[in-house]
């Protein structure tokens, strides 16, 4: 792995360089700028068999920085083959080519930018890589014209060019929040990265999980008993640390409800108090669930893949659902699994007529806005049950924790899920702040890490790309005292654990379901409960010491139990 500079150094070399940001111009225009690969700046090349599992074009062993790529004979007509395709199959591609006006109002928006000051990490730079060649390949001006048109035609360089910069974007959609005509620039990285992988050129991070998850129903790879296992011992943990012992039930047919989750909340830090968090939940309302070991996982990596394989990825859990005969389908913290169910599934995978509108069988809400995914977040099912008031909760049992709240870019940009997630923290925690306005809600600043960027090779563009939100988060802690910053994506938690580590140190991150556990309040707990999910020691108290057991009096033959004398 590359040597990561440490946070002085990149700030430093931030001030030092010329940058956009501070009104500096380039010497040279973008077209005549190529592009250099070196370690740290780049993504390591999918793997030749994990390209063969999946079947996709051209598998072999190579890398960025090489000089040759090994493309395919002809591969410029197969991309552009592939591009005449998606303008014909989608028709937002073909708007999104031709609207833009180059306003600049995005420009300043993506986080990649501000950490980088690279012009071609403005969303409407980053795009015209795309655009370009549309008007250079497809268009009349631009094969006439050339660059005068603003078109160029398809060339290694061009490729090179796509591979380094739509890995620098995580689909955030930060900049379609302050687009006026509403272009989504995450859809033109999702066609570039589709039109990549035609000539086999693609990144391992986000293959493997795709490989793995299309073989075996998870991103690890895990097989069946290895994932109960996991499940198990965290099972062994909860009954430690909170004296109650709980039976997870999995490929139960007839259940009300399947639970899916995304794996890393079984496997990794912090996420596995999450699922400990889950299981308590469940257990303190008596929910009628099931587990399965083959549908195992909730991410779905065929987001930046391509849309074939997250529909094929998105439609494993529909067909478990329907395999164990359960009601609806209940779904944790994840991000891009709930983009996906909730932007794509019914074009996908149509409507999942097969299963019921969601209904609570605890306080009886109908979820109609699951009427046809049939498929409900965790957190508006949480939210429910505390409105309804059918959860005992101790807020005190958080008060080592002064916290603040992360909306992670897919469940608050593409759901609109804002207020839910508030309201359950407040609910289980007593103190809050929130981070400085525009860096939240509809605005929030992406970890810098999503769309399977997650990659240690690839930290220090990570840790420039997540500068605007480890900002904000600095901002509540040294103003307010908040050392902990909850969200509800797996993603996020892995990478804003690293971004805070190395921007923020001392500032932890968790899930919203570990909080959920901490303050539930068990029937047949252990009194006291003097340790939170992660073992920590929340409480202010001591233990109450044992009553000792009266002494026995001595007694002789001659002494009587009142002490008297014994009868002669």
């Amino acid at each position: 792995m590359a040597k990561v500079p440490k946070p002085n150094e990149l700030t430093e070399s931030l001030l030092e360089k010329p940058n956009l940001l501070r009104g500096d111009q380039p010497k040279q225009t973008w077209m005549e700028t190529p592009v250099e690969f070196k370690p740290g700046n780049y993504c390591h090349a999918g793997k030749s068999k994990v390209l063969e599992t999946l079947k996709f074009p051209n598998p072999r062993d190579w890398q960025p920085a090489d000089d040759d790529w090994q493309l395919p004979d002809g591969w410029e007509k197969i991309i552009l083959e592939g591009f005449r395709q998606r303008l014909k199959k989608f028709r937002s591609f073909k708007l999104f080519m031709d609207i833009c006006v180059r306003c600049g109002a995005c420009a300043d928006k993506c986080h990649f930018f501000l950490g980088s000051g690279d012009p071609k990490n403005m969303p409407v730079l980053r795009a015209e890589l795309v655009r370009s060649v549309y008007r250079g390949e497809f268009k009349a001006a631009g094969k006439i014209l050339g660059s005068i048109a603003g078109g160029r035609k398809m060339t290694i360089g061009v490729l090179k060019e796509w591979f380094m910069y739509f890995h620098q974007c995580t689909e955030c959609r930060r900049c379609s929040v302050f687009c006026p005509y509403g272009i989504d620039t995450a859809e033109i990285t999702m066609m570039a990265r589709e039109m990549m992988h035609q000539v086999g050129v693609g990144i391992n991070w986000i293959l493997e999980p795709v490989s793995n998850c299309n073989r075996t129903g998870n991103h690890l790879g895990l097989q069946p008993h290895a994932f109960v296992s996991s499940i198990e011992s965290l099972c062994e943990d909860i009954k430690e640390i909170t004296g109650i012992s709980i039976k997870v039930p999995f490929n139960k047919k007839g259940a009300d409800v399947l639970f899916i989750t995304p794996s890393a909340d079984a496997f990794a830090m912090p996420g596995i108090y999450t699922m400990m968090g889950y299981l308590l939940l469940f257990e303190h309302i008596g929910l009628n669930y099931t587990m399965s070991t083959y549908a195992s996982e909730g991410g779905n990596f065929g987001l930046f893949t391509n849309n074939e394989m997250m529909k094929k990825l998105n439609a494993k859990m529909y067909a478990e659902a329907k395999r164990l005969e359960v009601k609806w389908i209940l779904g944790g913290e994840c991000g891009h699994m709930w983009r996906v169910v909730h932007q794509y599934m019914d074009t996908m995978n149509g409507p999942a007529d097969f299963l019921e509108v969601p209904k609570s069988p605890v306080t009886g809400t109908v979820f109609s806005n699951a009427a046809s995914t049939k498929m409900v977040h965790i957190v508006e099912f949480t939210a429910d049950l505390i409105k309804h008031g059918k959860l005992k909760l101790d807020p005190s049992r958080n008060d080592h924790w002064h916290t603040s709240w992360h909306d992670s870019c897919n469940t608050a940009r593409a759901m609109g899920m804002f207020e839910e997630p508030r309201y359950v923290l407040k609910s289980v925690v007593n103190k809050f702040n929130e981070m400085p306005e525009g860096t939240i809600l509809e605005q929030t600043f992406c970890c810098g890490s999503g769309t399977g960027l997650n990659t240690d090779e690839f930290m220090e563009v990570r840790m420039r790309g997540g500068l605007p939100r480890a900002n904000a988060a600095k901002y509540v802690m040294d103003k307010h005292g908040v050392n902990l910053i909850s969200c509800v994506c797996a993603i996020d938690r892995a990478t804003l654990s690293s971004l805070m580590q190395y921007w923020v140190p001392g500032m932890e991150v968790s899930g919203l379901h570990e909080l959920v556990g901490n303050a539930l309040v068990m029937e047949g707990e252990k009194w006291p409960r003097a340790m939170d999910l992660r073992e920590d020691e929340p409480y202010d108290y001591e233990e109450p010491e044992e009553p000792e057991e009266p002494e026995e009096p001595e007694t002789t033959d001659e002494a009587s139990p009142e002490g008297g004398e014994a009868d002669g």
